[in-house]
């Protein structure tokens, strides 16, 4: 077997509500990763490298976080980047 050929398969299966499912769908087909979701069916998401994992992360972490806690987070990434500049 050839390395450099092989495919490295990994499934992970993350718990998203139905009506939010349907935007990380939308969102994924926006950023041009593939997915797939039918009614009633669970999101199929192929993701082929870091980056694409990445935007995954992102895009469940946007719709599953409540407000409050993403303007926490992103008053702490401010924090850190003002301590970082001082």
């Amino acid at each position: 077997m050839n390395p450099s050929r092989s495919k490295l398969e990994v499934g992970q299966v993350i718990e998203i509500e139905p009506v939010d499912r349907w935007q990380v769908y939308h969102r994924l087909q926006e950023l041009s990763i593939r997915s797939w979701c039918g009614t009633n069916q669970p999101l199929t998401v192929q993701i082929d490298d870091v980056a694409g994992a990445i935007q995954l992360w992102s895009v469940v972490r946007q719709i599953k976080t409540s407000r409050r806690d993403l303007a926490s987070w992103l008053e702490c990434c401010w924090q850190l980047r003002s301590e970082q500049n001082n």
